[in-house]
């Protein structure tokens, strides 16, 4: 079977994950919205963004580097999972030092116990055996979708049982410690070759030098996708912040849903047929068609019946998140369709392609997000996410067009 035919079938596995996960997550966020209050969640939408504030700083691109080695992979593990070892007990350390710093800056000293439970969750996935990447970069998503949906579930299952019983913010983290750990085991009976507590110097310098751009990027992506969420939780406190994140949440659906999918079956594809630019300009112009397609019918769900789906998932409690939803509908359809690039970008090995992009999208984001959250409240930060993708597709487009020409 040719590459074509890997892609329709990785995108039917990935789908039939994702198709999977969401019925799940209307279950558990329909549970969690009725016990839960919006402040509860946004004192769990501070611990979760500075969780993926030092996630990203600390980001070393093992993973995609490895899809990117023409290598037998088998050679790195070792050296990989000493890297994320040291990288998940880095993160640790940090939440817990800026503890006084962060509580104080949300004006939330209550934060302070999620935040020390939470900061457990990234030693936990430091310890996942890196060897689990070969599922994508060999091309077999069947495994990547049960291994991916027993520790989705298993998260699910947690921390519905907990809220359930305990009506506790604290429910989110215990599920997602319990999904690491889950993860952490599976990749050990699972997945082989199993790493060891050893560094090859040459392998550990050549994954910091090439996953450098990685690192640039996962900075500036933070701040487009969390920057708006900081101000919000700073200017407007944590009850603004629980409604806006849910808001965000349900409008990135078409990011999520269709180019996360998408993207993940052919980022490896990509990668394999780079030299042929005829084969990847055509593999290209499909994924981006269909991711175009299915996300503007979602897209147009969401925006045209915005009161409809709070009220049924959600709960009336959640009504004045619906105009900041539509405004961030839109951002979440552009991005979808234009993030597609990045895939293409990373395959290519062009790094830094997609750290410039998403360099772009960080600063108009920084400059317009407080202005307009001080001028027009939720529905201010969702016109600033969404002229921060405005301003990053010209280049996205002059990047593809270089990536493609023979």
């Amino acid at each position: 079977m040719g590459y074509y035919g890997n892609v329709v079938k990785g995108i039917s596995w990935m789908s039939g994950f994702r198709m999977f996960t969401r019925v799940l997550s209307f279950l558990k966020t329909a549970v969690l919205a009725r016990a839960l209050t919006p402040s509860q969640f946004g004192i769990f939408g501070i611990a979760t963004l500075v969780l993926a504030f030092l996630e990203m700083i600390a980001e070393t691109g093992i993973n995609i580097i490895l899809i990117q080695s023409r290598r037998k992979i088998d050679e790195y593990i070792s050296s990989a999972w000493m890297i994320s070892i040291i990288r998940g007990i880095f993160i640790s350390l940090f939440i817990i030092i800026l503890l006084p710093l962060i509580t104080s800056f949300f004006n939330t000293p209550n934060a302070s116990n999620i935040l020390l439970l939470i900061s457990i969750v990234p030693f936990i996935r430091g310890f996942i055996n890196p060897s689990e990447i070969k599922y994508q970069k060999d091309l077999k998503f069947h495994y990547e979708f049960w291994f991916r949906t027993a520790i989705f579930a298993f998260d699910a299952m947690v921390a519905i049982i907990f809220v359930t019983l305990t009506h506790s913010v604290y429910s989110l983290v215990w599920g997602l410690m319990a999904g690491a750990l889950l993860e952490v085991a599976l990749s050990f009976i699972l997945v082989r070759p199993l790493p060891g507590l050893h560094i090859n110097k040459n392998y550990f310098n050549e994954i910091f030098h090439k996953g450098k751009w990685v690192t640039a990027y996962g900075i500036f992506n933070y701040v487009p996708q969390k920057g708006d969420s900081l101000t919000v939780g700073k200017v407007m406190g944590v009850a603004s912040l629980g409604i806006y994140e849910m808001a965000y949440s349900i409008s990135t659906l078409p990011i999520s849903e269709i180019t996360d999918v998408v993207s993940k079956v052919v980022f490896p594809v990509y990668a394999k047929i780079v030299n042929d630019k005829k084969r990847l300009k055509a593999a290209f112009i499909k994924s981006t068609s269909i991711i175009a397609m299915l996300t503007i019918a979602l897209g147009a769900i969401l925006f045209l019946f915005p009161s409809q789906i709070v009220n049924v998932v959600l709960g009336d409690k959640w009504l004045s998140a619906i105009p900041v939803l539509r405004v961030l509908v839109v951002y979440g359809v552009l991005r979808a369709i234009s993030g597609s690039a990045s895939a293409l970008f990373l395959g290519a090995g062009k790094q830094n392609y997609v750290t410039q992009m998403t360099f772009l999208r960080f600063a108009g984001l920084a400059i317009t997000i407080y202005p307009l959250v001080r001028m027009f409240g939720l529905v201010g930060a969702g016109y600033s996410a969404l002229i921060s993708v405005l301003v990053e597709i010209p280049v996205i487009v002059h990047y593809v067009v270089k990536v493609l020409k023979k």
